[in-house]
């Protein structure tokens, strides 16, 4: 098993070093967050740092990157306070990994990368048609982690959309259904496949396991 420390992980190339790091946290679910400015100009950024944050009240975050010379999903999250987070599907892969590139706050990703804004009755963010699993927000809190001058952005759910045939008898979303992708580094993605559904956890009710001990 390879062992590497701090002092080796941060003398790596910075690219190199960032891909390392994103990747060792495991898969992240692939989003587009949708906003549009005071203008009616939208805006579309991708993000892997989508985090449940709470049932009730039902709340979600995100992790923004410290905020200079790009930041307009954040810009437009603070002016207009409302937002979209849509779950990426495998057909428009190539299209919202291209949305990360640095455009101008002018220009539009959605109309850019060929994606459909979609507005549902009475939420004032654009939505992505393309994507089946799509989450209208409301911002509720920003908390700075001065550490390294990022914020977890906190929102409240306020509107959900997925397809009727995905949802369970137990209210769960069978996502594996909804052709979804995950990403690991910066750049990389993965097709994402149910294995099973465990029961509940009980502490006195634990199954016999198998081994796994294994040195890699």
């Amino acid at each position: 098993m390879k062992r590497i420390n701090v002092a080796e992980f941060s003398a790596y190339e910075r690219f190199y070093r960032a891909n390392l790091l994103n990747s060792i946290s495991g898969y992240k679910q692939a989003a587009l967050i949708g906003t549009c400015n005071s203008e009616g100009l939208s805006n579309l950024g991708l993000f892997s740092s989508i985090v449940h944050l709470g049932a009730d009240p039902a709340l979600i975050g995100y992790i923004q990157r410290p905020v200079n010379g790009a930041g307009d999903t954040y810009r437009n999250i603070m002016e207009k306070g409302y937002y979209t987070i849509n779950l990426v599907p495998e057909k428009i892969l190539e299209q919202a990994h291209f949305t990360s590139a640095k455009f101008p706050a002018e220009i539009s990703e959605f109309k850019s990368c060929q994606l459909t804004e979609e507005y549902s009755p009475g939420f004032p963010a654009p939505f992505v048609f393309e994507c089946p699993v799509k989450i209208g927000m409301k911002l509720v809190e920003v908390v700075p982690i001065t550490y390294n001058h990022t914020r977890l952005v906190i929102g409240s759910v306020e509107v959900l959309m997925f397809p009727k045939s995905s949802l369970l008898d137990d209210g769960n979303l069978d996502l594996s259904a909804t052709n979804l992708v995950s990403v690991t580094g910066l750049e990389t993605y993965h097709r994402m496949e149910k294995i099973t559904t465990l029961p509940y956890a009980k502490a006195n009710a634990l199954p016999e396991f198998k081994s796994v001990r294994s040195v890699g």
